[in-house]
């Protein structure tokens, strides 16, 4: 997303919105299941919008719900065009949030590191 358009930022998250409130009420593909909308990256030309989630109850990607989201990506922007009132909504494009996994990955580094280190072995000259 361009980081300095603001109109990109406002429509990335009314698509958030948007999407968030069709996924749980009007889609009915059991494929996607409980799916969170965790970010929207709107392009410099509003025509493109890559819509990151997250499946709860499932650790890393389900290609099945990455070809459920896909499947419905007509019937969504259809649905965007309509809530938003514009007359051409961006093509959705689908991918998984990791960052909330690097996160985890992160932070257990870091407490690894900041584990206090095992207590020196009786006899040796350490000290």
């Amino acid at each position: 997303m361009a980081k300095d358009n603001p109109r990109a930022k406002r429509l990335a998250a009314q698509i958030q919105r948007v999407l968030t409130e069709s996924l749980r009420r009007d889609v009915k593909d059991a494929r996607i299941g409980n799916v969170t909308i965790t970010e929207v990256e709107v392009g410099a030309d509003l025509r493109t919008a890559k819509v990151y989630y997250l499946v709860f109850g499932h650790e890393g990607p389900d290609p099945k719900v990455q070809q459920g989201l896909e499947s419905a990506a007509g019937f969504l922007r259809n649905a965007l065009s309509r809530a938003l009132e514009i007359r051409q909504a961006p093509a959705l494009t689908f991918a998984i949030d990791e960052s909330i996994e690097r996160g985890v990955r992160l932070s257990r580094l870091i407490d690894e590191a900041n584990e206090p280190n095992e207590p020196n072995e009786p006899g040796s000259d350490r000290g």
